[in-house]
């Protein structure tokens, strides 16, 4: 059985997404974004960006390149780097 999708309120930089979620990625969703904004907070004070848009991207390069081998080769990664995917694609519909 399918597990049914939730909606979760997130919110990435400054702006906020409705998304729906199955539950049981819920957790998993809330640690990405916490470690997404930690990380737009740390480039934002430390480089010069023009908008919260070079801070994303900035971020999602840094996601893409400095995590461990070992969770590169994880099936979290996948599902991670899926949902980094639906967020670009969100923030880029709503630019």
């Amino acid at each position: 059985m399918e597990e049914t999708l939730i909606a979760v309120n997130i919110l990435v930089g400054d702006r906020n997404y409705r998304l729906k979620v199955k539950p049981s990625d819920e957790e998993q969703l809330r640690k990405t974004i916490k470690l997404v904004n930690s990380k737009l907070l740390e480039f934002k004070t430390h480089f010069a960006g023009k908008d919260m848009q070079d801070y994303i991207a900035m971020v999602l390069i840094w996601l893409a390149t400095e995590q461990p081998v070992s969770v590169l080769a994880n099936e979290d990664y996948k599902e991670l780097n899926q949902k980094i995917k639906s967020i670009e694609q969100l923030i880029t519909e709503n630019l």
